[in-house]
């Protein structure tokens, strides 16, 4: 495969991978393209290349810079703002769990903890109230082991549990 097929798989592969991540196509594709370029893009560009809109560029972009897995840079002369990405795939991966656990994790939990304070007078709501207890103590245990992955150092993390894979 010649190389601008490789680079249009990959930029197909990262968008359908970013839905499962709960993010939209466009987002992820442009992650993709700032992943794979060796300098940094404007808006335009980017536009451009994926052939979208530029509501919708713009709208991905901030959510991008937002979840940290793209940075605005200066170009001297240019007027323009120009995008890059995180490179480290470590540290991209950390910033997608932390989002995820933001996005997945958190609420649940809250609405959790409210079922929790439902009155208990029947077998059946007792054996929900069992259920609910259980499931929020998985869901705490996930949450302190997500928080403690998420502060630990990214690489150690990782070259410790690519150790335990292997």
């Amino acid at each position: 495969m010649e190389y601008s097929q490789c680079r249009k798989k990959f930029i197909d592969t990262w968008s359908q991978l970013g839905v499962s991540w709960g993010i939209s196509r466009t987002m992820a594709q442009i992650h993709a393209l700032l992943l794979l370029s060796s300098v940094q893009i404007n808006a335009e560009q980017i536009i451009s290349e994926l052939d979208i809109s530029g509501g919708n560029a713009n709208t991905n972009l901030r959510l991008l810079l937002d979840w940290g897995l793209i940075y605005k840079v200066q170009v001297t002369g240019s007027r323009c703002e120009y995008f890059v990405a995180e490179k480290d795939t470590q540290i991209i991966f950390k910033r997608i769990l932390e989002q995820r656990k933001k996005k997945e994790l958190d609420p649940i939990q809250t609405e959790l903890q409210c079922l929790l304070d439902c009155k208990c007078d029947s077998v059946e709501s007792k054996e929900m109230h069992k259920l609910v207890l259980d499931i929020t103590q998985f869901a705490s245990k996930s949450d302190k082991l997500l928080n403690q992955l998420i502060r630990t150092d990214s690489h150690w993390l990782f070259n410790t549990l690519f150790k335990v894979l292997n």
